[in-house]
């Protein structure tokens, strides 16, 4: 097919996939969850392939941990669909209704967007997420994944479109564009007379790339340059969890630390212990010369001077940037000048710097005394997500189920005609 008639498929399908009852798109989710592991085997043999041609690219050890399939991440992408299926069904939601003097009743009422499309890069697990949100909320899915998944998002797509098709779901529900070539991107980007919303997912470069360059409108999900502020009031051992878990549980997510900033009255004594916990894992620390000097001088096995790119660097990679400040004050205009406005956290035993770091850091989620890796719509509560968003419109933070409505107004009256 070409890219318009994807489009179109999947436009002329909108209507009737936004009239689907929730048992309905209930039942098609649990069967495309037992069609993903019935297909396992061929699934983790495309994996396999895209896995092998990743490592023979060179690709970064943080984006393989993402491309990987194995049997337990299988079952968290079936158990994803699973959980969307168990949550309340958003279309039709009366949000409000109101009489009018004039007695008319007006209301406003949770519909869905229509079609939705998504680019995203090496994360198969994506593709289930994206349509199992999509389907729920009754819109029409379009998946443009990267051509280092082409393989298992193919196998993945054809095991979820075999519940469609046994539900007799029109085939616009759910598709798949399978050119990798980037004119093929270029050009999903301009349907705006099929495609109602594009969600780009990925790495700056991409998200970059469609925020300038599409016709359709966009929700930007951000990269992650998330930050962890240790105050002078923090416990050192929790500071030290909080850091090692946000930066070493998965390098490779938008949700892992990238940078600590750590007030100047404890950094003499504090940072010598992040090193010896991090150094267990590898962890390259870039830091400003009061770090450096704190972290034992240049010559330290695992330190070195930042530069200014540092400050601003998404590694997904056992590295982190260390930023001595003087005062909750700095580390607030620090973390502000240099975040992606994605996950914040402070650890502190002080209230008042907590209050002050919730209500100035500007980020789509803010912490205190908690990791910034809960940022993910399955912790939230919203089951799987569809990503982040790190924009002010629409939607902000982990996307679920209701980032992925609209709202129409209806009217009701008995013959009123306006003077």
């Amino acid at each position: 097919m070409t890219m318009k008639e994807i489009c179109q498929q999947a436009h002329d399908a909108r209507i009737r996939v936004g009239m689907l009852t929730t048992g309905v798109k209930n039942d098609v989710l649990c069967r495309a969850a037992e069609c993903i592991l019935e297909d396992s085997d061929a699934i983790l043999a495309a994996n396999g392939l895209d896995v092998a041609n990743g490592i023979d690219k060179a690709m970064p050890q943080g984006l393989i941990d993402r491309l990987r399939l194995t049997e337990v991440r299988l079952e968290q992408m079936a158990d994803g669909l699973r959980q969307v299926a168990s949550l309340d069904d958003p279309v039709g939601e009366i949000l409000s209704m109101k009489k009018r003097p004039n007695g008319l009743y007006i209301g406003k009422k949770r519909v869905p967007i229509g079609v939705v499309g998504m680019i995203y890069e090496a994360r198969p697990n994506v593709t289930s997420d994206a349509f199992g949100l999509c389907f729920k909320s009754g819109n029409c899915a379009i998946l443009k994944g990267g051509s280092d998944a082409i393989h298992s998002n193919i196998a993945i797509v054809r095991a979820m479109q075999r519940a469609l098709t046994e539900y007799q779901i029109p085939d616009g529900a759910l598709s798949l564009i399978e050119n990798t070539d980037r004119s093929a991107t270029e050009e999903f980007m301009k349907m705006n007379d099929y495609v109602d919303l594009l969600i780009p997912r990925g790495g700056a470069g991409l998200i970059r790339n469609v925020v300038q360059n599409a016709t359709i409108p966009v929700i930007q999900t951000g990269t992650g340059n998330c930050h962890v502020y240790v105050d002078e009031s923090a416990d050192f051992e929790m500071a030290i969890d909080i850091i090692h878990n946000a930066k070493t549980q998965r390098i490779g997510v938008c949700n892992a630390c990238e940078s600590i900033v750590v007030h100047r009255a404890i950094a003499d004594e504090f940072l010598p212990k992040l090193y010896r916990r991090l150094s267990d894992s590898q962890v390259e620390l870039r830091g400003d010369a009061a770090a450096v000097r704190a972290l034992g001088g240049e010559g330290t096995p695992l330190v070195k001077a930042a530069t200014p790119e540092d400050w601003g660097t998404e590694y997904l990679d056992y590295i982190l940037s260390v930023k001595v400040v003087g005062s909750i004050d700095e580390a607030i205009e620090h973390i502000n000048r240099y975040n992606t406005a994605h996950s914040e956290a402070i650890v502190t035993e002080n209230y008042a710097n907590a209050q002050r770091f919730l209500e100035e850091i500007d980020a789509a989620c803010v912490y205190v005394n908690a990791s910034t890796r809960f940022s993910d719509g399955n912790e939230f509560g919203l089951g799987a997500e569809i990503g982040i968003s790190t924009q002010k419109l629409h939607a902000r933070g982990p996307m679920g189920l209701e980032a992925l409505t609209s709202t129409k107004y209806i009217i009701y009256g008995n013959g009123q005609i306006r003077p």
